[in-house]
């Protein structure tokens, strides 16, 4: 992502539009260590833009392993299915907290194939849900 690009205002819109949230764990801006992102869906590297439609927040982490990926296989079936898109789905119909709060399950083969491509139960993250929860600070409202 280019910080030249992008303004300051339209960051912001895509701040408040995603509730300072990562598009794809949930994760608030007021937990994490560092900023969270501005990422783009479809990736530059894939010919997507700077437009404010193709924008959203990420943690770095989501980021970092989404990259240029447009597609996720669904462990359950084999299939290549696109990756969750955050400004357009909703989360909780492709996505579910396990009963403890700590991982995230795929619903949907949309949602399984993120939850795998994007390694969103990686062990750092769910290391820092589980003490997230002893806060209270987790999970969070849908």
């Amino acid at each position: 992502m280019s910080s030249v690009t992008i303004s300051e205002a339209l960051r912001q819109r895509v701040r408040e539009t995603a509730r300072h949230r990562c598009g794809y764990c949930l994760s608030h801006q007021r937990y994490v260590m560092g900023q969270l992102e501005i990422e783009h869906i479809m990736p530059r590297a894939r010919g997507g833009s700077d437009d404010e439609s193709n924008l959203w927040m990420a943690r770095s982490l989501c980021n970092r392993h989404k990259g240029s990926q447009v597609t996720g296989i669904d462990p359950l079936h084999g299939d290549t299915v696109a990756l969750f898109n955050p400004r357009t789905q909703v989360w909780s119909e492709h996505f579910r907290w396990s009963a403890d709060g700590i991982y995230i399950h795929g619903r949907t083969p949309i949602g399984r194939g993120t939850v795998a491509a994007l390694q969103l139960n990686n062990e750092l993250a769910v290391e820092v849900r589980r003490n997230w929860i002893l806060a209270g600070w987790h999970p969070p409202e849908l």
